[in-house]
């Protein structure tokens, strides 16, 4: 496989709801929802949680001028807080287009990152990014073309204030990522079915298991176990659970990583580092 041909994900950050740092979390990692997902010559970001810090880190030190296209699958604040802090968004030359499909048509992504960078919230505001940055809102269900030969199709996800999920074609393959999105009880969710079919890789939101789930109905949120539901009903390849509830430490998601695989073999639970490619 050439550079131009090259089509992987690796995970920034995977944690949900808040950022953790303790020594029992660092199997996994504790940075919230961030992702690099390479197709040949160009970078896909989706999500700004935490993690987007390191990856921000990392563009500079692989140097020169980028040119990145960046997913969000909605705007609450762990998965936007590494905004302010993502340096090649102050280096002028660099190029990036911020796309969001949950906002229409009551706001706007533009309206509601300036918000979120605005005293006495944040010191700087979002106007002193040096970097030549487009805002591109979109309805979710829609499907777009940040480049030729890229197709990102995208579905509606149930999540207060609204979600996107996403899937990305790149060369015959496919990677799905959708979080913070909850189920209703024994009824698959169609609009993830149709988006998932047949999928070589699906990145779903696995905040809580089935035992813990009904506590938390109305919150937002999805189970490991629903997801493999779905990925086997859909067909998908590699399932892999992301979104790890802050509190469930390493030997916690050691005993999911153990389920998993003992339910569906192949399976993965994501962790910061990990790079999976189709």
């Amino acid at each position: 496989m050439t550079a131009t041909e090259d089509f992987h994900v690796r995970f920034w950050g995977v944690r949900g709801s808040i950022a953790c740092s303790a020594p029992n979390v660092c199997k996994y990692g504790g940075n919230t929802s961030s992702l690099e997902i390479r197709c040949g010559d160009h970078i896909l970001m989706f999500d700004a949680g935490s993690g987007m810090r390191y990856l921000g880190n990392d563009l500079m030190r692989r140097g020169g001028p980028v040119d990145i296209d960046l997913f969000l699958t909605h705007t609450h604040f762990d998965h936007v807080c590494g905004i302010p802090f993502f340096v090649p968004f102050f280096v002028p030359g660099n190029s990036f287009r911020f796309w969001s499909g949950h906002l229409l048509p009551r706001l706007t992504l533009k309206r509601v990152l300036k918000e979120l960078m605005m005293a006495p919230l944040f010191p700087v505001p979002i106007e002193i990014l040096q970097a030549d940055i487009a805002f591109r809102d979109f309805h979710a269900g829609e499907t777009v073309e940040p480049k030729p030969g890229i197709t990102v199709r995208t579905a509606r996800l149930n999540h207060p204030d609204g979600a996107t999920g996403y899937r990305v074609e790149f060369q015959g393959k496919s990677i799905c990522y959708l979080t913070d999105t909850e189920h209703v009880l024994g009824h698959p969710d169609p609009r993830i079915l149709a988006l998932i079919e047949g999928a070589d890789i699906v990145i779903y939101d696995s905040m809580y298991t089935d035992e813990t789930f009904k506590p938390k109905i109305g919150w937002g949120h999805s189970t490991w176990q629903e997801g493999v539901r779905l990925a086997d009903a859909a067909g998908v390849k590699t399932f892999v659970a992301f979104h790890h509830d802050p509190d469930h430490d390493d030997t916690f998601m050691d005993g999911i990583a153990e389920a998993l695989e003992a339910r569906r073999p192949g399976s993965i639970v994501a962790r910061e580092g990990l790079v999976l490619r189709p």
